[in-house]
């Protein structure tokens, strides 16, 4: 069923992409339940089974039904483009009890209303907002932190990828890179294979479009006022995410290039920064940078600054180097 979303001009003025700790961390807990969700992380599970079985995730659970409303006040749209997990569920701290209590009476999976838990969120809702935000800060310490400079590198390439095909085709050319799954009719942005069919007039206040890692191969859209309605899509690149870079380098490239320059550029299958690569090679900041530097000047490597930073990427021979051996 088709989930829709209607723009006015200013709407189309409005659009911008985020980066969101908090979204990674609610879709993390998320995908522990669905088990669709596990082809791509199978090594993520293994790393984290035995802490994430030492979490008492159910009252988490108990809001995210697989299809219909689940509650925006446990993960608002960022406010900045790079938002951290600080300020993000700082922002969650401060929600009304009362607009919390609203959000949980819409949402959740059947029964939940009348379960022992859910009663016992609806009857003290100050208390239900700690305790939902001390849980999604134990999930985000234990599922998201130790991995976040792996994730974050991937979601920022994601983010500098899309907005370079925004900026040559608009946004209808981007939304069919984003996802399948997203058509553009004049104003009207659908999404489809969602549970629920809904529409949702935008009103001017545009929308942030925020990639996961852990969203795939769903495409979440919706977000009530008071917040900026959102649309989490799956972020370029996860195939790769949780192998180490030097499983992919071809020994014929490493005895042509030397291990490690090889194993720099065959971690570029997304663009990346230079502290990204170093952390994912385990390597000094300062020896990556040297390598950069030499497969740059041999036309291997192409770089733009992004942000704060300057991410690296692969040229059509560095791609055809790395893909032929």
């Amino acid at each position: 069923m088709p989930f829709q979303l209607h723009f006015d001009e200013s709407d189309l003025l409005r659009c911008r992409f985020a980066l969101s700790p908090l979204v990674e961390t609610q879709e993390a807990v998320r995908t522990l339940a669905r088990r669709h969700r596990h082809g791509y992380h199978l090594p993520w599970l293994r790393r984290i089974r035995e802490a994430a079985a030492a979490l008492d995730l159910e009252p988490l659970w108990l809001l995210m039904p697989d299809g219909g409303h689940n509650p925006d006040f446990i993960c608002p749209p960022p406010f900045g483009p790079l938002a951290t997990f600080e300020e993000e569920i700082a922002g969650v701290r401060a929600v009304d009890p009362e607009v919390a209590r609203a959000d949980m009476e819409l949402a959740g999976r059947p029964g939940a209303r009348e379960s022992v838990t859910g009663r016992r969120l609806l009857a003290d809702p100050a208390r239900a907002v700690r305790e939902i935000a001390d849980l999604l800060e134990r999930a985000w310490q234990v599922l998201i932190e130790p991995y976040w400079p792996r994730l974050r590198a991937l979601l920022e390439a994601d983010i500098a990828y899309h907005s370079r095909k925004l900026a040559d085709g608009g946004l209808a050319g981007l939304l069919g890179e984003v996802s399948a799954q997203l058509s553009w009719n004049g104003a009207t942005l659908t999404v489809q294979g969602t549970r629920g069919d809904h529409k949702q007039v935008l009103g001017g206040q545009g929308l942030v479009l925020m990639p996961s890692v852990f969203v795939w191969p769903e495409v979440v859209g919706g977000h009530l006022e008071p917040w900026q309605p959102g649309l989490i899509y799956p972020a370029r690149g996860i195939g790769g995410l949780w192998s180490e870079a030097g499983e992919r380098t071809p020994e014929t490239l490493a005895r042509l290039l030397g291990r490690v320059r090889a194993d720099v550029l065959c971690a570029l299958d997304e663009p990346a920064g230079t502290s990204a690569l170093a952390h994912r090679l385990d390597l000094a900041p300062s020896s990556v940078s040297a390598h950069l530097s030499v497969l740059r000047g041999a036309g291997l490597l192409t770089s733009r600054r992004y942000g704060h930073q300057v991410l690296y990427e692969r040229t059509p021979l560095g791609i055809a180097l790395a893909a032929a051996t």
